[in-house]
């Protein structure tokens, strides 16, 4: 399968799941995305139990460290690269490689441009006093958004390989099962960002 030649008049209609392969990385990912369900899960458990404790005189408020426009910027990038993955998900059904490719490298962009942001958040934080280790809250927070941040990362680093891998393949019934995975991964990092910017900022800083 990953030498025929398609066109889109071709192209099955479900072509992530047209071979055996691709159903079972179909289920994989979805396996997966249940069992990191669980850990963000409790993460969030410990989060929401620790937030705004430390040691005495020295406790950082959510509602004065936090900082909302930074925050939703941040959000719209993620938000924005789930929407360009779609793109390139309408175009891997419609058998167009160059979109798929090109819309991909624009979530990629955007995904580093949320890695950056977040990067320069924790450097914020560390440089006022708010390490990892200053206290429950500071390690609680730190843990939770930084498991976050390491979803990103796996996701950005798969998205890369991809694009780089598959270069001069073009779109096959091989490689569309993985395109078609990591993209679902990627809506899954932005569904759980949507759950942290409301949880932990909005909720810290207005309630």
């Amino acid at each position: 399968m990953e030498h025929t030649k398609f066109t889109p008049q071709t192209w099955p209609d479900k072509a992530e799941q047209a071979t055996m392969e691709g159903r079972n990385k179909f289920v994989g990912i979805w396996i997966f995305i249940c069992s990191d369900i669980t850990l963000f899960a409790s993460v969030f458990a410990t989060y929401l139990s620790l937030k705004d404790k430390g040691p005495a005189g020295m406790e950082f408020s959510a509602a004065e460290l936090f900082e909302l426009p930074l925050a939703f910027v941040m959000t719209m990038l993620l938000l924005t690269s789930s929407l360009t993955s779609v793109y390139a998900m309408y175009h891997l059904k419609n058998h167009n490689f160059k979109g798929v490719q090109i819309w991909m490298s624009i979530t990629v962009l955007l995904g580093l441009g949320f890695l950056a942001l977040e990067i320069y958040e924790f450097y914020h934080y560390v440089h006022i006093g708010f390490g990892y280790t200053q206290s429950a809250f500071s390690s609680a927070f730190f843990t939770l958004v930084g498991t976050h941040g390491l979803h990103v990362v796996i996701g950005l680093v798969w998205i890369v390989c991809l694009i780089v891998r598959n270069a001069k393949r073009g779109l096959n019934l091989y490689n569309a099962p993985k395109y078609y995975a990591a993209s679902i991964f990627w809506h899954f990092i932005d569904v759980v960002w949507v759950f942290i910017f409301t949880v932990v900022y909005l909720m810290g800083v207005l309630g």
